[in-house]
């Protein structure tokens, strides 16, 4: 009897289905470390790499195509829009890790973000730069402030507590799409941390290297008016959030 005749007769069922992964890396302007970032993410648990590029106006675009990366163009800017439109992109994959494009982020951390989403103990996984090995001047003070802050708040609130509002995180995309998520700024993290501690998402906090940006400057701790508008955005954000009935906010069946 042929081996896969006798595989149907003994009633053998084939292994399942490795979860596919998705890396979405939201873009502006980071033509000097996009490459490189890109280059370091670990192919061997990960299937596909989106870029998705909210207007940049240098090579960006050209150099995460020619790194190896799938280009979602978003002509509006905005870092939560960006975000939404490589979710959005990755539509065939069951896990999806967002990480900066600003080479700040370790892709080669990207498996310890999977492990307990792929071990089934998890949902949402979120990097924390706080707790973990940061080079000198990779963070600012208003930074890990803003952290600590949030993550305070969100156990008033909610329960849960942060130390961080890392863009280094890993949902599975079915709980993402829950969320309702509507931030088209900074507030994007933010927003997805609180949604997904009112859900009863099962989260986990796992500390990460942190280091120095490879490339370019940066939009939010750059300059004084980028770290302010981004404080805006956050506040804003937060009070929106925080303010929602909890009959609209709250996404039925989130933990399975």
């Amino acid at each position: 009897m042929p081996a896969a005749e006798q595989m149907l007769s003994s009633g053998s069922a084939a292994p399942p289905r490795r979860p596919r992964v998705a890396v979405v890396i939201p873009t502006l302007d980071e033509e000097a470390p996009i490459g490189e970032v890109i280059r370091a993410v670990p192919r061997d648990v990960v299937d596909e790499i989106i870029v998705a590029d909210s207007g940049s106006r240098d090579r960006t675009v050209e150099r995460a195509r020619a790194a190896g990366a799938r280009v979602v163009e978003e002509r509006q800017k905005g870092y939560g829009r960006a975000c939404a439109a490589g979710a959005q992109a990755a539509r065939d994959c069951d896990i999806i890790v967002f990480l900066d494009g600003d080479g700040s982020d370790r892709p080669e951390v990207v498996p310890v973000l999977l492990a307990p989403i792929l071990a089934g103990t998890h949902d949402f996984v979120i990097g924390s730069r706080t707790r973990g090995e940061r080079e000198p001047g990779s963070m600012n003070a208003l930074q890990i402030a803003a952290g600590y802050l949030a993550g305070a708040l969100t156990r008033l609130l909610y329960g849960v507590a942060y130390t961080d509002m890392c863009a280094f995180r890993a949902i599975r995309r079915d709980v993402l799409d829950r969320l309702r998520m509507r931030e088209m700024t900074y507030g994007w993290n933010l927003e997805m941390q609180m949604r997904a501690a009112r859900a009863g998402l099962r989260i986990v906090e796992i500390p990460v290297p942190h280091r120095r940006r490879i490339g370019g400057a940066s939009k939010v701790s750059g300059t004084v008016m980028g770290t302010l508008k981004a404080g805006l955005r956050l506040g804003l954000a937060f009070a929106r959030v925080a303010f929602e009935r909890s009959d609209r906010a709250n996404p039925a069946n989130a933990r399975d």
